[in-house]
């Protein structure tokens, strides 16, 4: 997930699995986790909220699928910390 986030060039990347407390859930059977995102970025300057988090969706893509169930995104400009 890094890896594909680094392409919004972000400043600050946490990734947080909390698959374990979702055990026996749905979309924890076929696979999928469910993860918090918290990633900074100039890219989500003037962008509003839905904006930033289809552009966040947009680099996941394949991962948003398979391999991830459910992902909660906070996503920040540096001048907003």
């Amino acid at each position: 997930m890094n890896t594909l986030l680094a392409a919004l060039q972000p400043t600050k990347i946490e990734i947080i699995d909390d698959s374990q407390k979702h055990a026996g859930h749905v979309g924890a059977r076929s696979g999928g986790g469910h993860y918090r995102l918290l990633i900074v970025s100039t890219q989500f300057e003037s962008k509003p909220t839905l904006t930033r988090h289809r552009m966040v969706y947009s680099v996941l893509g394949d991962m948003m699928k398979h391999d991830i169930h459910a992902l909660a995104i906070a996503a920040y400009t540096p001048e907003e910390l």
